[in-house]
């Protein structure tokens, strides 16, 4: 049975070396592997996409459940996951929650992949 990782909330940036400069210590592996465990399913994925597409308002928890045709307790689960991982910054406005890509976690992350990426 593989180990799971531990469910930690990361909503600091990402901040290590980039896996290319060296061997990675195992705090900044297992902080790498947890953001990108919260990215590893279609579903993440899908509402990631949705929320970069969704502007600079961000995009309405119910409007992802709508759209995505799944319940909101399944989109409240995975938008849990991408938040906890620090690459979701949600923001209320009235009943409503709304849900807007953190681009300096994303950037950040990328960055620790392939340094020369994006230059």
């Amino acid at each position: 049975m593989p180990k799971s990782l531990p469910v930690i909330e990361h909503s600091e940036v990402l901040c290590c070396a980039p896996v290319a400069a060296g061997i990675v210590s195992d705090p900044d592996a297992l902080d790498l592997a947890l953001r990108l465990k919260a990215l590893a399913d279609p579903v993440r994925i899908k509402i990631l996409s949705f929320v970069l597409a969704g502007g600079t308002n961000g995009v309405r928890n119910v409007d992802l459940a709508r759209d995505l045709h799944l319940t909101d307790a399944t989109i409240s689960h995975h938008l849990r996951q991408l938040s906890q991982a620090g690459l979701l910054i949600a923001s209320r406005s009235g009943a409503s929650t709304f849900y807007g890509a953190n681009r300096t976690a994303l950037g950040a992350l990328v960055r620790v992949l392939d340094p020369n990426c994006c230059a």
